[in-house]
Parts: structure tokens; C-alpha cells; sequence
């Protein structure tokens, strides 16, 4: 994924030296890949061959550490490294005559941003780049979790609900349209950041959600994503403070990050919402968010972060209180779904009808997989409708339901917990 995957192999026989060396390199590809791309590419303006060049400093890195030692600063012998290899690589080019006046000018170096700018960050600049309206809208928050992320195709496939294959073409087809028509991915004027905010805070939010995605933060990869994804979105908070949906989107990030410690129980089982133990929660965080959430309302805009940390505030409310308050949560999924038509909150507004009207009525609110293909392979979906038909009693679709969802999940805790609960209604049917 970050250029030294494919440097892979059998450890066996391998001196110390080189393991030592392959770590370091795999440890700066995981902690500093999207910071070296946004530094590269902010003096390319060429994306992809900014990732190219990049992945060839860490194919030298395999080949010249384990002789000649880790340098002192890797991450800046990677920059050197990988600048040569730019450098060598538009010669060529422009010797193939390959390279027009579109060409030269996407390759002509930008300006940094400063220190101390309007955009204090490096990585958030680049993300701000990036979002620049002549690239396709569906594809903007895509290749910045590419590119100054590192994510692969794969992986933010699955974010966004379509295959790998369709993504990959998207992002291929983006970078090429920024090389070809020129355009420019200079560090947008303040005046432009506001227009630019919505795919910046979506790749935000997906990051995040990928690095959430293990639960319990022993993924070295994940957790970073996590902790620079909620580093960003302070940022973006704290630079745009009359944004309600950049501090939505932080209050959202810090509902869920404060229920890390509860989702998983001493014995490493996974815990539902409902079965978590709420002293784990992280309160400070919780208080965070619901301050964040006060300051957002004030500003009389309302969107899609709000209203989704509202649900989570209101989950927080239930679960400590004891408060049965599925009709707010039914009417903020409501509100939800008017403004994203989104198939994941139609699958959450009908958890939350079937709370309120019975799992009848939740399933005829679910999104049907036949008219959606997004959901054919989407695991919380078939998790979520085995629940529902196992509490409407067609145990043999729920049965199949869960049979899906199993098949799907890549998490051996959510796994057991879904074959955990196939097997009460299994049981049920005997």
C-alpha cells in the first residue's frame, strides 16, 4: 500500500540488519506516507508521479539501508531520494516528448504554504488542494485518501460502496485530468475554503472511520489514521470556528472515539452499543462533543455531521439515562436521510423505526439490496436485516441474513458475535 509492500518475503534466513532496516522503512511508510506525498507532490503538481517517486525512494531504502545503515533522518533521505527520482523520471519524459506546455506547467514548482498560514498544516493544505472544483465531485474525497491519506483503491472502495475496480478507474482517470487540463493544486485563498470544506471534511470522516475500524487500537496503521484524522478535523475546527459542520464533524469524531475503551470486553469479545459498559466511556470526550454540538446549533446551519453526532448524543443520553428516546433518534434519521439519501442511514433510520413501530415495520423501511447493488456486499447491512427478520420470527431468512453478514466481516470479534447470534435463532428453531 505505501510502496514496500511488494518488498515482502520470508523472514527466514534474513540477517538483523536487514530486518531492522525493512521495519524502519514499513514503520515511515505507515506514520509519514500521506505527509511525504503532500510535501512532494505540493512541488510536482502531479499527483501520481509524486506516489511513484515516492515508492521508488522506498524500494532504495529496501535495497541501501541494510548495507549502509538507517540514516540519521530517514524521512528526509526519502524526500531527496524520491525528488531525484521525479526529477529523473519528467527528464525522461520530456526526451520521449511526451511532456507539453500542460505537462511543463503541472510539473513548474508551487508554493508551500508558510508556517504559521492560513492553513497550518501541510497534509490539510494539500487536502484543500485537491478538493479544487474542475476535478470530478465523486472522485475529490477518493484521491485525497489516495494521495495525501495513503490509502488503496481497495480500502476506499469499501468506504465509499462500490468495487475496487471502479475506483481504481476513477482515481486513475482524476489524476490524469490533473496532469492533462493543468489544474492547478496550488494552496486555495481563505475565500476559498468554505466552498471547498464538504470533500475535505468527507475525507476527514473517512479516514477516521477506517482507522475506528479496529477497535481496540492495536493496529499500528489504523490507529494513526485515527489519531491524524481527529488531529485534522481540530484543525479544521479551530481555523474555520463559524464552520457548524466542521465542528459537527468534530463532535461526531469524538462521540465515537470516547466509546473505543467499551467496545471490546476484557476477554476481547465484541460489544454492541447496548451492552457496553459506559464507565469506559471516555467522559471528557463526551463533554467535548456536546459543547462542540451547542456551538454548531447556535450557528443556525444545519447538515449531515450534525445531525449524525446528534444521534450519537442522543445514544449517549439512552444508554446512561436509561431514556427511551428512539422517536427523537427516529426523526433526527429522518432529517438525515432527507438531506444524503445515503443507504447507510436508511439502514440506521430503520433499526431505529423498528424500535419505535416493531421490526416489521423496520424492515419495510430497509433499503431492498436488489435495487441497490452497494448493499449486495455491504456487511452491516445483512447484519443488520438478519436482526430485524430474526425479531419478526422468519428465522430461516434470518438465518441466510447472518450467514451473508459473517461471510462478509473481516473483524474475528464481529464475526463471533454474529455466528453467536445466528445460532440463538438456530436454536430458536429446533
Amino acid at each position: 500500500m505505501f510502496g514496500v509492500s511488494s518488498v515482502k518475503g520470508s523472514e527466514a534466513g534474513m540477517s538483523d540488519v536487514v530486518l531492522r532496516a525493512r521495519e524502519a522503512a514499513e514503520n515511515i511508510a505507515r506514520r509519514s506516507y500521506g505527509k511525504l506525498v503532500a510535501f512532494l507532490a505540493s512541488r510536482t503538481r502531479d499527483v501520481a508521479a509524486a506516489e511513484d517517486a515516492l515508492s521508488e525512494a522506498f524500494a532504495a531504502a529496501l535495497a541501501d539501508w541494510p548495507a549502509k545503515g538507517v540514516p540519521t533522518n530517514p524521512e528526509a533521505w526519502l524526500m531527496t531520494v524520491a525528488r531525484r527520482k521525479w526529477i529523473d523520471a519528467d527528464r525522461h519524459r520530456s526526451r520521449s516528448g511526451v511532456v507539453d506546455a500542460d505537462l511543463e506547467q503541472i510539473a513548474a514548482v508551487i508554493s508551500a504554504a508558510p508556517e504559521g498560514g492560513q492553513i497550518p498544516d501541510r497534509r490539510l493544505a494539500l487536502m484543500f488542494a485537491c478538493a479544487h472544483p474542475a476535478i470530478d465531485a465523486s472522485v475529490r474525497a477518493p484521491l485525497i485518501l489516495q494521495a495525501i491519506v495513503g490509502l488503496d483503491a481497495a480500502t476506499i472502495a469499501s468506504a465509499f460502496l462500490t468495487s475496487p475496480a471502479a475506483m481504481g478507474k476513477r482515481l486513475v482517470r482524476a489524476k490524469s485530468k490533473i496532469r492533462e487540463a493543468g489544474i492547478p493544486l496550488r494552496v486555495p485563498e481563505r475565500e476559498e475554503l468554505a466552498g471547498r470544506l464538504d470533500t475535505v471534511l468527507e475525507a476527514i470522516y473517512a479516514a477516521f472511520a477506517e482507522g475506528w475500524s479496529d477497535a481496540i487500537g492495536t493496529d499500528m496503521l489504523r490507529r494513526d489514521l485515527t489519531g491524524e484524522a481527529l488531529f485534522l478535523a481540530r484543525l479544521v475546527a479551530e481555523m474555520l470556528p463559524n464552520e457548524a459542520e466542521a465542528l459537527g464533524l468534530l463532535a461526531l469524531m469524538l462521540h465515537a472515539e470516547a466509546r473505543r475503551r467499551a467496545r471490546r470486553n476484557e476477554r476481547g469479545e465484541y460489544m454492541p452499543l447496548t451492552e457496553q459498559n459506559t464507565a469506559l466511556w471516555d467522559a471528557q470526550m463526551i463533554a467535548q462533543a456536546e459543547a462542540l454540538l451547542v456551538r454548531a446549533s447556535a450557528l443556525g446551519v444545519i447538515g449531515r455531521y450534525q445531525l449524525e453526532a446528534a444521534v450519537q448524543s442522543a445514544h449517549v443520553a439512552r444508554c446512561r439515562n436509561g431514556e427511551a428516546n428512539w422517536e427523537q433518534v427516529m426523526q433526527i434519521y429522518d432529517a438525515l436521510l432527507a438531506i444524503t439519501a445515503s443507504p447507510v442511514v436508511a439502514i440506521n433510520r430503520a433499526l431505529a423505526i423498528a424500535e419505535v413501530h416493531g421490526a416489521q415495520a423496520g424492515l419495510d423501511a430497509m433499503p431492498d439490496s436488489a435495487a441497490d447493488a452497494r448493499l449486495a456486499e455491504y456487511q452491516p447491512y445483512w447484519a443488520a436485516r438478519a436482526e430485524l427478520l430474526a425479531r419478526a420470527g422468519s428465522s430461516g431468512q434470518a438465518c441466510h441474513a447472518y450467514d451473508v453478514a459473517i461471510g462478509l466481516e473481516r473483524d474475528p470479534a464481529i464475526r463471533s458475535f454474529l455466528e453467536q447470534r445466528r445460532a440463538v435463532v438456530t436454536g430458536s428453531r429446533d
